[in-house]
């Protein structure tokens, strides 16, 4: 298989050091196996919280052989270790970059210090529920703020709108109000957030009074059902694997967008637009993290702006932890390993990318990432399982790249020259967003598993690779 477009160089390489080549996970057996302590292969999925009870939806399905929807590739590949032209190797004397292996240092997934995320128990088989999918009314509802915006109010800030914008505020108490009013009343001074003077970009907490003043409002247009929104919200149904009142988490599928952008009509964020509840003042899912376009798996909605705040955080804060599985070209070396790099973005006439950067570069940012080698097919590709510590765009696709192991089916990033991609195998991406563990906004642990897309399943069916075996990542170092 030939790198799409020749892949992106790379500007002198970057350190690769071995480091004392670690003993990894206690081992026992015939070739130093992983102990076969045993993680189950079906969709695991929970999501625990205080007095918010989780509704996982759960196919007894064997394996992780949930269906997706369609996929595509995208992923990594700068200049280690090709055949062919040279495309900068990584120079030994480079004070940037490298990896080094991480060896016996054992630790867990301790989301915000607390629990420890569960590695080898089954899963349990939790009914569904989506609280999403109440029927949305077409008739006209006119909501107490908008019955009261004649007079001056006062109004107290709750937990749920901590954090917001005071314009943010305004458009969600009072649909229908202009953006150019609220910026009026504003700078006018008739806005007071304990009786003195606020900006519109200011931001809010709980429990404090806001003088509102009377304001000129046109009642909200009602959304009204359409087949369209009910084919909108029945697919987010058919891609969630867990929910309950503040937290969705869906299996996106490969080749949908989270975003949108140029080009792009359908994605996720689109979507969830099918999930706002009834009446003006209903709440609308937003997204709290993404994944590219053609890594499909594990990705977080929140359902309130409360979650949402609590999840920011969260991921801000790098208490969310989280497992990708993917099929990378050759065998890393050393099998389990650390690789520390600066990233910047490089952008042409034809393509952008993010390429190792030198340590104080313009726009450079630090980009950490753990991995481990899970199971190898004849030193040819090998299944391995990474976990960022920082979560930098294409991160895992550059770095994989980088240290001479670029994911199959990357277009973007992976250049090894005259590599002749194994029969069989799709020349899609092979990344998936495996599991994530988050604190629960509400207290407990958020702990989600997804399956492998099809074309995943059909290369891990054809190489033989047991979904069940032992995840060594999951001893990795924990870094803040």
């Amino acid at each position: 298989m030939r790198g799409g477009r020749g892949g992106p160089r790379q500007p002198g390489g970057g350190k690769q050091t071995a480091g004392p080549r670690g003993n990894g996970p206690r081992s026992k057996g015939r070739g130093g196996r992983q102990d076969r302590q045993r993680v189950p292969g079906e969709k695991r999925s929970e999501v625990r919280g205080k007095g918010h009870p989780a509704q996982a939806r759960s196919d007894n399905a064997r394996s992780d052989n949930a269906r997706s929807d369609n996929a595509r590739p995208d992923n990594t590949r700068p200049g280690h270790g090709t055949r062919g032209p040279a495309r900068g190797k990584p120079s030994r004397g480079s004070s940037f970059g490298g990896t080094e292996a991480w060896g016996d240092k054992r630790s867990s997934f301790r989301p915000g210090g607390k629990e420890r995320a569960d590695t080898g128990r089954p899963p349990r088989d939790q009914s569904f529920a989506s609280s999403a999918s109440a029927p949305i009314s077409s008739a006209p509802v006119i909501s107490q703020a908008l019955k009261e915006a004649t007079k001056v109010q006062t109004v107290t800030v709750t937990a749920d709108e901590g954090g917001m914008r005071v314009d943010r505020f305004f458009e969600q108490r009072f649909p229908g109000l202009s953006f150019s009013h609220i910026q009026r009343i504003v700078r006018k001074g008739e806005v007071r957030v304990n009786g003195k003077r606020t900006e519109p970009k200011n931001r809010l907490e709980a429990g404090q009074a806001v003088r509102i003043p009377p304001l000129q409002l046109a009642a909200p247009k009602i959304r009204e059902e359409s087949p369209q929104v009910q084919k909108d919200r029945a697919y987010i149904k058919s891609i969630t694997l867990a929910e309950d009142d503040d937290v969705l988490v869906l299996n996106k599928p490969m080749g949908l967008a989270v975003q949108g952008g140029s080009g792009t009509v359908r994605h996720i964020d689109g979507l969830l637009e099918a999930l706002r509840g009834p009446g003006v003042d209903a709440q609308r899912p937003r997204l709290v993290h993404r994944l590219d376009k053609d890594t499909s798996g594990c990705l977080l909605v929140a359902k309130t702006r409360f979650a949402a705040a609590a999840l920011a955080k969260t991921f801000r804060t790098r208490s969310a932890r989280k497992i990708y599985w993917a099929l990378v070209a050759h065998v890393p070396k050393p099998k389990q390993g650390r690789i520390s790099t600066y990233l910047a973005k490089h952008e042409d006439e034809e393509d952008s990318y993010m390429r190792v950067a030198k340590h104080g570069e313009k726009d450079a940012v630090h980009a950490v990432t753990y991995y481990a080698v899970v199971e190898t097919s004849a030193q040819k590709l090998a299944w391995i399982s990474l976990k960022p510590v920082t979560g930098r765009t294409h991160q895992l696709r550059a770095h994989m790249a980088h240290v001479g192991n670029p994911i199959v089916g990357d277009p973007k990033y992976f250049n090894i020259e005259n590599w002749e991609l194994p029969g069989g195998i799709q020349n899609k991406l092979h990344l998936l967003a495996r599991r994530i563990v988050v604190p629960h906004p509400r207290g407990g642990t958020i702990d989600v598993s997804a399956p492998l897309p099809p074309h995943m399943e059909q290369s891990w069916n054809l190489l033989g690779f047991d979904i069940s075996r032992y995840d060594p990542i999951v001893d990795a170092p924990e870094e803040d």
